[in-house]
């Protein structure tokens, strides 16, 4: 049932997403006075539809994306334009005259070509932007209502040894944990260490970390009262291991404390934080998409090992949230809270991808409005014509190229997604 109950809500909440993402570029273009006559959620043969004044809202039968309808989306050719040969020039002027049936007698002023520049790309940074949103409100649940499990200064466990073997289980010769020795109890709050007064894990860790080996004092409260042990810290050896891979072996005081968890609300200023840290960590992803989509292909048509930070599709983001419902340790609010950071991190990946500027991706759209403002306001300076809208039905050929990349891209991750997929453990 938990399988079940997340598959779901991954293809819901991809749905949802995508139904949003169209809203954002939806409700801009209506208020400037675009004209949308469709409103459409997937791909493929229409499920359903109703038409609400001059807009048709529908759901179509594949879910990998959507789109608005905006009339008008490119311009007639330019005054004296001479019509390129080829198919590169027929399928521009396909793109023109498709474009210009769609607009009714009458209503030429409310094609979208005819919008401002800044307004264009309000519009088209509109589906992007409120995918950010929902990233973020996303992560504000999870992180700030739900909250995130925290050490604390409680004490959940007390080792009974000083472990000298890497699995940390104790063994017979194993010296007693000064922590025991000292008569620490499961229960106790620790308030102080070697006279520093702590009040949160990362301080009691940093205490010991520092205090050296020496004797010293352990004060913690116990059934109400104070109570101060005297303890005297092991060594034990640790290893760090560094970005590059070296491993290093240190030496490190050891008293032996095991905390409680408790679940800690967060501020939205960290939620901001990590829906940047998400961001930024996508961007990087995105700007080694080739690299990364052929290291996909070698590892599953390949002897390769597929990597933990391989791109994936939306049939991989289930699997691993088949994943994240099928942990055995995990409780229902831990689910949960993996789910939603699991779909924040999904809308990250929606907007940083639409963003690139290539059509027909928003951003491709967005690069043709800032050169169509860019060339008005030299113009403007110069005291020159106003030039016309940008000319991008030009940009067809390059749609369809990356229409094509997307579609082989998609398929390529899909079929690896089922017969290689990423794995968490």
């Amino acid at each position: 049932m938990a399988v079940v109950i997340a598959v779901l809500v991954v293809v819901v909440g991809v749905l949802v997403s995508i139904a949003l993402h169209e809203v954002g570029h939806m409700v801009p273009a209506k208020l400037f006075g675009v004209r949308v006559s469709q409103y459409m959620v997937g791909f493929g043969p229409t499920l359903w539809s109703r038409t609400r004044g001059e807009t048709e809202y529908g759901l179509k039968a594949i879910p990998a994306g959507g789109y608005v309808r905006l009339v008008g989306m490119y311009a007639p050719a330019p005054e004296g334009h001479r019509p390129r040969k080829g198919w590169f020039g027929e399928m521009t002027s396909a793109a023109r005259e498709a474009s210009a049936e769609e607009i009714l007698p009458g209503q030429e002023s409310r094609a979208f070509y005819r919008l401002s520049a800044p307004k264009k790309v309000v519009v088209m940074l509109g589906g992007p932007v409120m995918n950010l949103v929902i990233a973020f409100v996303l992560t504000l649940i999870a992180l700030t209502a739900i909250g995130v499990q925290t050490p604390t200064t409680t004490v959940g466990t007390v080792p009974a040894c000083v472990p000298t073997s890497s699995d940390g289980v104790c063994r017979a010769g194993d010296p007693a944990a000064p922590s025991s020795a000292a008569g620490l109890r499961a229960g106790d709050t620790v308030l102080s260490y070697g006279g520093t007064a702590v009040t949160s894990w990362d301080e009691l860790a940093d205490a010991i970390a520092h205090g050296g080996t020496d004797a010293t004092t352990l004060v913690v409260e116990r059934d109400g009262h104070d109570v101060t042990l005297d303890v005297t810290p092991a060594e034990r050896k640790a290893q760090t291991t560094a970005d590059d891979g070296t491993v290093t072996t240190t030496t490190v005081p050891y008293v032996g404390i095991e905390p409680t968890f408790a679940r800690e609300h967060q501020s939205p200023a960290t939620a901001a934080s990590q829906t940047w840290d998400i961001t930024t960590q996508t961007v990087g992803l995105v700007a080694q998409l080739p690299v990364k989509v052929v290291d996909v292909a070698r590892a599953t048509f390949g002897d390769e090992p597929r990597s933990a930070d391989s791109v994936m599709s939306v049939v991989g983001v289930g699997r691993v949230a088949v994943d994240v419902a099928g942990a055995d340790q995990a409780s229902v609010i831990a689910r949960v809270q993996a789910m939603l950071l699991l779909l924040a991190s999904l809308n990250v990946a929606l907007f940083v991808f639409n963003l690139i500027p290539l059509v027909p991706l928003d951003g491709g759209h967005v690069v043709g409005a800032l050169y169509e403002g860019a060339k008005r306001t030299v113009a403007r300076v110069r005291r020159l014509p106003r030039p016309g809208p940008a000319d991008t039905a030009r940009m067809m050929p390059v749609a369809y190229a990356m229409f094509g990349l997307l579609t082989v891209m998609g398929v390529l991750l899909i079929y690896a997604d089922i017969v290689d997929p990423v794995r968490l453990t």
